[in-house]
């Protein structure tokens, strides 16, 4: 009864009130009670509470079993809690628990998603009896960490244990391989997914990582096969393959794609706009980026975020319009994170824009003062404009500040 109430929990409202009522009525009597609320509110992403709950169950002498350690461990790795990472591994090895199927697979990803690769590799080489769980957390451990050759050669030793990958396996291989930006073994990894039995038909979330890593490539065209062969397309797939055409320079088919999506009824998320305005910024479109902008909230009711605003900056920066694209900095209705910074930074080094490169500089030494590339493409800046007193100041001060990375100007140059 109880379990059944959590796992119909649509909300936090709904959540809190199911909650209370277990507490008033002394409800949290077995293991099976504990888990479906641990699980409940990892489920409506609460993993701090997951492992407060948890650490309360430790508390109240309830038996943990096989299914409650993987969940604590989920939740430790979302949060970044590796510390507690360790001590629930410790926990599993002493209730031998250690080598249980999802407490392995979760063990990995939590050490893989620390950088702690050797941690990984450790608990996933004691497994007597690997099952694909721990592989695939593996796989994808190291692909998430920028080991991309290292999963290539994970996934070649899965293949020979006799387990065959699933849908998980495939997709972090084909995010794997757009990383590497390898066409021959991406062109493997599609063969190797047809040969499967699937007829030439694959799920959704398939394609859609074809379609990404065929871009990666800079194969537009094998990715827009992918997507013309799909007989289903949800919001994923038309975002994918808008942002695929956009970042490879073919910013008219891109918008040309979105409005497509339209027509064919898929309502557009806020990635979706994401990819629609950043084939605006590529293709230096400001008028045809700011009519989207608008239609964000106007016609599909969403609200620019961050990212949005900073797809604008980057679109006016690449055309020289710095001071619009200061008017967006100063009237966007949040502030502007490093990246926004960075952009409108990297901008004024191109065009050599003193006065909004200081205060893109200065802004963003607010938010990374550790950021030592700032003073090198501002110094960049006052060399372009001749304003040899500024670089001599930043030099020196980056040699206070031991920067190692030398300005690419000098007036002995010029």
């Amino acid at each position: 009864m109880v379990a059944t109430r959590l796992e119909a929990c649509a909300d936090h409202r709904d959540l809190a009130r199911t909650h209370a009522h277990v507490l008033r009525f002394h409800l949290l009597r077995a293991s099976f009670h504990w888990n479906a609320l641990i699980r409940c509110y990892l489920r409506l992403g609460r993993p701090r509470a997951s492992l407060s709950l948890y650490a309360q169950m430790c508390r109240s002498g309830a038996t943990r079993d096989r299914y409650t350690l993987p969940l604590a461990v989920k939740a430790a790795a979302l949060l970044f809690a590796f510390a507690s990472g360790v001590q629930l591994h410790c926990t599993a090895v002493k209730l031998g628990l250690a080598c249980h199927e999802f407490t392995e697979s979760g063990l990995i990803s939590l050490y893989a998603k620390a950088g702690l690769f050797g941690s990984a590799a450790k608990v996933f080489d004691q497994s007597a009896h690997r099952k694909l769980g721990s592989w695939n957390a593996i796989i994808s451990g190291l692909t998430q960490g920028g080991r991309l050759r290292e999963a290539m050669n994970a996934f070649v030793e899965l293949r020979r244990s006799g387990l065959v990958p699933d849908d998980v396996t495939m997709v972090t291989l084909a995010s794997a391989c757009g990383g590497l930006g390898d066409i021959d073994l991406a062109e493997q990894v599609h063969k190797c997914l047809l040969q499967a039995g699937r007829s030439g038909r694959l799920e959704v979330t398939l394609s859609n990582s074809l379609i990404d890593m065929y871009a990666k490539c800079g194969r537009t065209d094998l990715a827009r096969k992918v997507f013309v062969r799909m007989s289903r397309r949800d919001v994923s797939s038309w975002t994918s393959m808008i942002m695929s055409l956009a970042v490879q320079g073919e910013e008219s088919t891109a918008l040309d794609v979105f409005q497509e999506m339209q027509v064919d009824g898929v309502r557009p998320n806020q990635v979706t706009f994401v990819a629609v305005l950043s084939a605006c910024a590529h293709g230096g479109l400001v008028d045809e980026g700011m009519n989207y902008l608008e239609a964000m909230t106007k016609e599909f009711n969403l609200v620019p975020t961050v990212a949005h605003y900073g797809c604008i900056v980057d679109m006016l920066g690449k055309l020289g319009q710095l001071e619009q694209a200061r008017t967006v900095v100063e009237t966007m209705p949040m502030e502007a994170n490093a990246v926004v910074w960075g952009t409108l930074l990297g901008a004024c080094e191109k065009h050599a824009n003193v006065e909004v490169g200081e205060w893109a500089a200065k802004n963003l030494l607010d938010l990374e003062p550790w950021n030592d590339g700032v003073y090198v493409v501002l110094s960049n800046i006052y060399a372009e404009a001749k304003n040899w007193r500024e670089v001599e100041r930043i030099r020196k001060l980056m040699k206070d500040r031991r920067v190692a990375k030398a300005p690419g100007y000098s007036s002995s140059s010029t």
